[in-house]
């Protein structure tokens, strides 16, 4: 088996896909936005991921005002808050965030504060103290805007750090940011991420004694 090593002085983390596997509330959420709208739920899931809602419905419906897109995405958060039938840990993730728990990593995330604590509850994952939500950034995902908040919360500069990620904005978005990308899941397998894992089990985390973060990643 072979492995892929790399080194870092900060992680900074996606949530859903990545940490908490929450597409069966995602799916169930926008299928009803896109069947209420006349589109095809199936092309509609292929760009949700990663993005904030109004982003979303931007891409899908680029001729609607930008306040209905505000309006909806506010009614989606709601329903996703209030679902969390199906959230649970992806693979690996109790035990990496043990792992990581006193080096410096954030959350960095298109949920916002209120979805993000209803997800990491419901996957019985612990909330990183630092943590960069939809409410404050001014631009989603593939935007750079998070992860470069992400870094400087924690001190560091964007090429100190690695970006874990699952979904294709996001992966562009850490790319934007100048930083080094591990891929998780099935959605990232085919975006050339730095590394790619199937889940976070094949994440082996050292920490090193000048304080850097050594990240061991096996093959699958």
């Amino acid at each position: 088996m072979s492995a892929t090593v790399l080194t870092a002085r900060a992680l900074l983390l996606d949530m859903d896909g990545t940490l908490v596997n929450s597409d069966a509330v995602v799916e169930r959420c926008w299928r009803r936005w896109a069947l209420k709208h006349g589109l095809d739920p199936e092309a509609a899931l292929k760009v949700v991921h990663g993005r904030q809602g109004y982003a979303t419905m931007a891409v899908l419906l680029p001729d609607r005002p930008v306040e209905e897109n505000y309006a909806d995405n506010r009614v989606m958060l709601a329903e996703e808050t209030a679902d969390v039938d199906g959230v649970i840990p992806i693979g690996g993730a109790a035990a990496f965030m043990a792992a990581i728990a006193d080096l410096p990593h954030a959350l960095v995330t298109s949920a916002d504060s209120a979805l993000a604590a209803a997800r990491m509850g419901a996957a019985a994952l612990p909330m990183p103290a630092v943590r960069v939500t939809a409410e404050h950034v001014g631009a989603s995902k593939p935007d750079p805007e998070g992860f470069l908040k992400g870094a400087v919360e924690l001190g560091f500069t964007a090429a100190d750090c690695i970006v874990f990620e699952d979904s294709e904005a996001g992966i562009a978005a850490g790319r934007a940011a100048g930083m080094r990308v591990v891929g998780v899941g099935p959605r990232a397998a085919a975006l050339s991420p730095d590394a790619h894992v199937e889940d976070l089990t094949q994440v082996r985390v050292e920490a090193v004694e000048d304080g850097s973060i050594r990240l061991h990643i096996s093959a699958a």
